[in-house]
């Protein structure tokens, strides 16, 4: 099973989102990131971050969605809405859910707070993987309307 995490630049959320799930997925799946208007670099704090929870950064970088190495079964959205971002619309025939995350390169503010962010959007979004993952994958795969209800249930989850 392919899961793409999905947002506009593809420098921060959806690659915390592929390599945390990179991380901790079992065999079969497999996440990929990308973004509709790719920023072309990986935040450095998204990637300082990785390495401080101890997971690789070995090989992700910011990319398109129109270059995808392979055809996703589950597309998540991890666009924010309270800054009122547009998230792209995936037009392909897979089961799609939205994890909406705000945008911490877009926190202003000390070192400090803006690491705080970078913790909180990660934080979300581990718990979110880690919730995915405890559902009956083998059952629901066979499900799809019961798994779209489950991911959207997830996407309430705040850490």
């Amino acid at each position: 099973m392919n899961v793409l995490f999905l947002c506009t630049g593809n420098s921060c959320r959806s690659i915390l989102g592929e390599a945390t799930f990179n991380h901790l997925a079992p065999a079969g799946l497999r996440a990929m990131s990308a973004g509709s208007k790719p920023a072309g670099y990986v935040h450095p704090r998204s990637l300082a971050l990785l390495a401080r929870e101890g997971i690789s950064t070995e090989g992700y970088f910011s990319k398109s969605w129109e270059d995808l190495p392979a055809t996703p079964d589950i597309v998540i959205t991890v666009c924010g809405s309270a800054a009122g971002e547009t998230c792209p619309a995936y037009l392909g025939p897979v089961l799609r859910t939205h994890w909406g995350v705000e945008d911490p390169a877009h926190v202003v503010g000390s070192n400090e707070e803006i690491d705080a962010a970078f913790v909180k959007a990660y934080s979300i979004l581990r718990a979110r993987i880690e919730a995915f993952f405890a559902l009956p994958l083998e059952t629901l795969k066979h499900d799809k309307v019961a798994l779209k209800t489950e991911m959207d249930k997830i996407a309430t989850i705040l850490a």
